[in-house]
């Protein structure tokens, strides 16, 4: 029947009152039969077919029926494959169901069934988007697109469509502001560039998250189904979106399969960097969780070999990672973390990022807070090697690093119970304090020397005076330059 009546409307200019009435009918009625029979006679939705098509678009329920047979061809790239009940099993081109998504999404009376689906349709879209931009079409899909573009005059590549496709659905949602935020951006075309295609979707997703917060919620939960499965096609991307809405989100609920995806990713030996960076970024978002954050304290071996990348954006959010984790009641770093972690923590006291040295030290405090007590003594060692590039740091014309570096030195000098030092960092007597180091062992002097000698090429001339100062003790007040008189006070 679904044949006759394309066969007959091909003749014709409109559809009659029974044709309407059989076309419902059936597709009420055997909507799986109906959307693959269709597609099979007219993939390139010829006009007999998207006027079939408008025709069910007209019925809310019927379209409530067909969505979810579109939607499984879309998600089957490039070809779907499914029997009718008249035994033919021909593939159908998941673009033609997207095809026939930008038919329906015209007719305003399927609002409400577009709205009920809008998460599965959207997803669905943005693949096609991705892929279409990624792979190399299928020389049979080629020749079919080909086919599209003369049959309705596209001027356009496959992805272009599935962007225009969506651009039409997110109008039909009523979401015209996110399409124009996306436009004055560049954030279309951006998406249609394979290397930026991410960068994108994180746009579309925070410019959907400000106005359509339960279907940037429902698109997450989709998603994260996807991303769940070892081998999506499109991880990059997805994972892109998710990051974006993971606030959007029931942490208590889905907390702990998103925490998964990103442990696989994180741990992954393939991770590019872009890849990496999202997995911190939806990291950070997890630890401010307090249920989040105590389930997390198993990646820290991973994210302790991140604190030596050499992408700078990568270890400041592996240290608001950590931070987050650490700001958390009950819970303690063992014996074998934390000397790895203040290790590594020192080594970034003189990172050429601000912010990064100034994380870098507070959690430095922390590690020496929390450590069990099992571990206070390996940590030792690490905390008194700290004390000279912490004291050469308490110069620094940076107000708030040296606050940092002083108040961290404090702490130092109190968890290694150095009632010395602490009596002169209260009298605020740096050069007493440079004395007090050198006296206390003579057998370390040269190794702190060796600690002074990489400050003397510092940018920052209080550091280096500050470093000199240090190496010869014995100058005294009035043979320092002018400018260096502030460090003797």
């Amino acid at each position: 029947m679904v044949k006759s009546i394309h066969q007959r409307l091909t003749s014709q200019v409109t559809l009659d009152a029974r044709m309407r009435t059989d076309i419902l009918r059936l597709a009420g009625e055997y909507p799986a039969d109906v959307v693959l029979t269709l597609l099979r006679c007219a993939p390139t939705c010829d006009r007999a077919a998207a006027m079939m098509w408008r025709v069910i678009g007209l019925s809310g329920p019927t379209v409530e029926k067909v969505l979810p047979i579109l939607l499984c061809v879309m998600e089957d790239w490039p070809l779907h494959s499914m029997c009718t009940s008249d035994g033919d099993n021909e593939d159908v081109f998941a673009l033609s169901a997207t095809l026939v998504i930008w038919v329906m999404v015209q007719v305003p009376e399927c609002q409400k069934a577009m709205i009920l689906y809008s998460s599965c349709l959207f997803v669905a879209l943005l693949f096609h988007v991705v892929i279409t931009t990624q792979q190399m079409p299928p020389e049979e899909v080629d020749n079919f697109w080909r086919a599209c573009r003369e049959e309705h005059r596209f001027a356009s590549k496959a992805n272009r469509f599935a962007v225009q496709t969506m651009k039409s659905l997110l109008f039909r949602l009523q979401c015209d502001n996110v399409v124009m935020a996306m436009e004055r951006k560049r954030g279309w075309d951006t998406l249609l560039c394979a290397d930026t295609q991410h960068y994108a979707v994180g746009l579309l997703a925070r410019e959907m998250r400000h106005v359509l917060i339960p279907l940037c919620s429902r698109i997450a939960l989709h998603l994260l189904r996807l991303l769940s499965t070892q081998e999506s096609r499109w991880d990059l991307p997805a994972l892109a979106f998710l990051v974006e809405v993971l606030e959007c989100l029931d942490l208590t609920q889905y907390g702990l399969s998103v925490l998964k995806i990103l442990r696989r990713h994180l741990e992954s030996r393939c991770t590019c960097r872009d890849r990496r960076r999202l997995v911190l970024r939806g990291l950070v978002v997890l630890s401010k969780d307090p249920w989040m954050a105590r389930k997390m304290c198993g990646l820290s071996q991973s994210l302790l070999e991140l604190l030596g990348d050499a992408d700078g954006e990568v270890v400041d959010m592996t240290l608001r990672v950590f931070t987050n984790v650490l700001q958390k009641k009950d819970i303690l770093i063992s014996s074998t973390t934390a000397p790895k972690l203040a290790e590594a923590l020192l080594e970034l006291f003189g990172n050429d990022n601000g912010h990064v040295q100034l994380l870098s030290m507070r959690l430095f405090c922390k590690v020496m807070e929390l450590v069990v007590d099992e571990g206070k003594n390996s940590l030792k060692r690490i905390v008194n090697k700290s004390l000279l590039p912490l004291l050469i740091y308490c110069h620094y014309e940076n107000w708030q690093l040296e606050k940092a570096s002083r108040e961290t030195l404090f702490r130092a000098a109190k968890f290694l119970k150095r009632t010395d030092l602490e009596k002169l960092l209260k009298k605020e007597q740096p050069l007493k304090l440079a004395k007090c180091l050198l006296a206390e062992d003579r057998s370390r002097a040269a190794e702190h020397l060796r600690q002074a000698l990489p400050y003397l090429r510092s940018l920052q001339e209080p550091l280096r005076a500050a470093a000199v100062r240090f190496m010869a003790p014995q100058v005294q007040m009035q043979d320092a330059k002018p400018s260096c008189s502030n460090l003797e006070n």
